[in-house]
């Protein structure tokens, strides 16, 4: 070997322990850096007529598990799936109220009752009658405002989509220009790794919306495809479509035209089915709260207040009523029509004879709605036929409950529970996916940069990187020997 080849070959020593420094630099530095791939140097020898020629870089490798990172992506958009219909849920129950709380619907009702039996004891109490009709505004009340509770949160969902929508609309261009800047970068020469990671980091935000899988393409580039099977980027990107609302009420649905559904490339895409383009991420979980889960709520608060305007509606309850006319609780101040039970428990209030604030009598309650002046303020009969309406069995004419006859009281437990047990299944399943989301991250991360194994790197380097530098300084020191001979 020649003075000149022992030289050249120290300095592409010395270049490649330089860059090797650099890519374990970067990898200490970048190790708890979301979307950060582990970088390795790739080194080859050179060698020409036969005799080692130097070493030469062809390259920087980025190292990421691609299946672990597709799983825990799909696990990202389960948690947000599951997250979203548990957040409803929860926020359903607390406003319809759980039994062991005064204030919840099972409680409302039960005060009702109990005021109405303390009328029936005392008659000709004022203060007891009064009661009873307070009892009765709150059940009024109560229903109101948890009507409200639902369709404030169909439009919480509404705006949610189209915030949704306007992020995967503009992840997926950055998606688009950093593939075109991967691309460039590779033909020309340069390191696109650090492309790669914003890349990562971009797809990874929107996981949690779409479930996305990401199919490999020439140059470096990617597709992401949604588990439901819509493109959402291959070479360009999709343009998702959707017109939130400014109010919703009870009678606007996807069905009627009022809500809008979701477009891809122009195209609808059936939200509504099991298995759709979108299912499994927090954007499908947000049109199955607008949707789904609210109306079906919705219809089940109505079905109740109907039960309830029907059982004090009864025409052989009350002989002072006029036929046709509406008992305690009414529709609006008008008799309920089973035509129109849609929002029933959002136009629910006491009939105006007996409510002091439309001009009636609490007198009334004991004495009959049709009755003109006060009777017999010992006659407890129609009180107690309140009380026997309140607890007589009754199947519910509506709602998807089930066939059995209950009580006034008993409906409300059901629909309690109905909303129960499926908050319950809801936090199950996000609870397994929540631990499986944690577990893929913490794979992740053990595949991620192990510090302890660059600093043993950087001291091979070092090593290296000295042992070059001595043959740079031995070859040098022959060369000053020869010329000056």
């Amino acid at each position: 070997m020649t003075l000149n080849s022992a030289l050249y070959n120290a300095l592409t020593g010395l270049g490649a322990n330089a860059r090797a420094a650099h890519v374990v630099s970067s990898n200490v530095a970048n190790a708890t850096t979301e979307g950060y791939g582990v970088r390795s140097l790739s080194l080859s020898s050179r060698t020409l007529g036969g005799a080692p020629s130097g070493v030469v870089i062809e390259g920087v490798n980025r190292h990421v598990d691609e299946r672990l990172l597709g799983d825990r992506r799909l696990s990202d958009a389960a948690v947000g799936y599951g997250s979203t219909r548990s957040n409803f849920l929860d926020g359903l129950e607390k406003a319809i109220g759980t039994p062991d709380q005064l204030g919840s619907l099972s409680g409302r009702m039960a005060q009702f009752e109990a005021a109405l039996i303390e009328a029936v004891a005392r008659p000709d109490g004022e203060a007891a009658l009064n009661a009873s009709l307070n009892a009765a505004r709150n059940i009024v009340s109560h229903l109101k405002t948890t009507s409200d509770h639902i369709q404030d949160a169909r439009l919480t969902a509404d705006q949610s989509i189209a915030q949704e929508v306007a992020q995967l609309n503009q992840g997926l261009k950055d998606v688009q220009d950093l593939n075109t800047k991967i691309q460039a970068a590779i033909v020309r020469g340069a390191d696109p790794s650090g492309l790669m990671d914003q890349r990562q980091q971009a797809i990874d935000a929107l996981s949690s919306i779409i479930p996305i899988k990401q199919v490999p393409r020439d140059g470096g580039q990617v597709a992401l495809i949604s588990s439901g099977g819509a493109i959402l980027l291959d070479g360009r990107a999709a343009e998702l479509g959707f017109s939130p609302v400014n109010t919703i009420v009870p009678e606007m649905t996807l069905g009627s035209g009022a809500l809008s559904g979701l477009t891809i490339n122009g195209q609808p895409i059936d939200t509504t089915a099991d298995r759709n383009a979108i299912t499994g991420g927090s954007l499908a979980a947000h049109f199955q709260v607008r949707d789904d889960l609210a109306v079906t709520a919705q219809e089940q608060l109505d079905a109740f207040a109907r039960d309830l305007v029907e059982r004090f509606q009864d025409p052989a309850l009350d002989a002072t009523r006029a036929p046709g006319a509406p008992g305690l609780f009414t529709d609006a101040g008008a008799v309920f029509d089973p035509a129109d039970e849609i929002a029933l428990s959002s136009r629910l209030t006491l009939n105006a004879a007996v409510d002091p604030a439309q001009g009636g009598a609490a007198w009334r309650l004991r004495d009959g709605l049709g009755a003109a002046v006060p009777g017999n303020v010992g006659n407890a009969t129609l009180l107690g036929q309140l009380v026997d309406a309140l607890d007589a069995p009754k199947v519910a004419a509506s709602g998807g409950f089930s066939g059995t006859a209950r009580s006034s009281a008993g409906l409300a437990t059901d629909l309690l529970n109905s909303v129960a047990a499926s908050l319950s299944h809801s936090e199950a399943q996000l609870g397994f996916d929540a631990a499986q989301n944690d577990s893929q991250r913490e794979m992740e991360l053990a595949q991620g940069v192990d510090t302890n194994a660059e600093m043993q790197k950087l001291m091979v380097i070092e090593q290296a990187f000295a042992a070059n530098a001595q043959v740079v300084t031995a070859a040098d020191e022959m060369l000053q020997l020869l010329l000056s001979m």
